[in-house]
């Protein structure tokens, strides 16, 4: 499709404008699938396959692994990212806007050049962060990853609530550049274009993805190796099989058994958790800002700090 241009860029904001909800709900909104699943932290277990998934465009691993402070400071990269996903879909509507200006902004500067074969791709091709099919392949990691997680650890969505939720999501997609029409219509078709993505040639390992992948679990802490060797383990449980294959990671009996005791134990603890256990804290401010009551959940970013500290890389001595 090539790289999503200024003029693009801006006619997708304003539609996206157009779609909203309203200045103060934003995006989307009380009653939305988006809400309804984003608000979920168990969705969290499927951030380590969404991001193998986004590195297995060489475009996406490159632009990560020359331009971004991953191998330095992961958890702050983490944070950073997660801050923008919330600002669009929990923020109001001037909030989604700035937050996809900020990384309009840094996709801009994110270019240069493979330095190998893989797949369609030749050492040598120039890469961008602003490349139509690399943005749209980001995104479908996320909405794929996403549903399948709630599926499996929550319960299951309608035809009908799958259709809704990724038709909410081309507002989302549309801060990022990419045009609602060219996207597929339905959840279905959008399944059919994922699939289809991911036998292709388009996706496949490159140096720096396998690097960045063993870099993401590696215990930075001695502490840490226990939780490591599990969320690896739902990590490859939730990739498909060919990738799996190529990020070479173990699924075998041990780890398939603890993948599927852990989806398990998800869902049948969850409808017993308190509601307030089940809220990622931007839910919990959004709700408040519609109500007209302060925004800040101290409870909930406390709990964030207490869980980014625990995992953050220790200082050496």
């Amino acid at each position: 499709m090539g790289v999503v241009g200024r003029e693009q860029y801006e006619a997708c904001v304003a539609w996206a404008k157009s779609e909203a909800r309203g200045p103060k709900v934003g995006l989307h909104g009380p009653g939305t699938v988006t809400w309804r699943v984003s608000r979920e932290p168990a969705v969290f277990l499927g951030g380590g396959a969404a991001a193998l998934l986004q590195l297995a465009h060489p475009f996406v691993a490159y632009g990560v692994a020359e331009h971004s402070r991953t191998q330095t400071d992961p958890v702050g990269r983490f944070q950073r990212t997660f801050e923008n996903v919330y600002a669009i879909v929990f923020g109001d509507l001037e909030g989604a806007v700035k937050a996809s200006r900020r990384v309009r902004a840094i996709h801009e500067r994110i270019t240069g050049v493979l330095a190998e074969d893989a797949g369609r791709w030749r050492a040598g091709d120039r890469y961008a962060a602003n490349d139509e099919d690399a943005l749209l392949w980001v995104h479908a990691t996320l909405i794929r990853t996403a549903v399948e997680v709630y599926e499996r650890s929550i319960g299951r969505l309608s035809t009908t609530e799958k259709d809704r939720y990724w038709n909410e999501s081309k507002r989302f997609a549309a801060l990022f550049g990419l045009v609602p029409g060219r996207l597929p219509a339905r959840y279905s078709d959008f399944v059919e274009y994922f699939e289809d993505t991911v036998r292709s040639d388009m996706i496949a390992v490159t140096q720096p993805a396998a690097t960045l992948a063993a870099f993401l679990f590696t215990p930075r802490r001695p502490a840490l190796g226990p939780f490591n060797h599990w969320y690896r383990a739902m990590t490859a449980g939730l990739l498909p099989e060919t990738l799996r294959r190529q990020y070479r990671l173990r699924f075998g009996p041990v780890e398939r058994a603890a993948f599927e005791a852990s989806l398990r134990a998800a869902r049948a603890g969850a409808p017993m958790l308190p509601r307030r256990a089940r809220e990622m804290p931007a839910y919990v401010e959004a709700r408040r800002r519609i109500a007209g009551r302060a925004q800040s959940d101290r409870v909930g970013r406390a709990l964030e700090g207490v869980i980014l500290r625990a995992v953050r890389p220790a200082t050496p001595s």
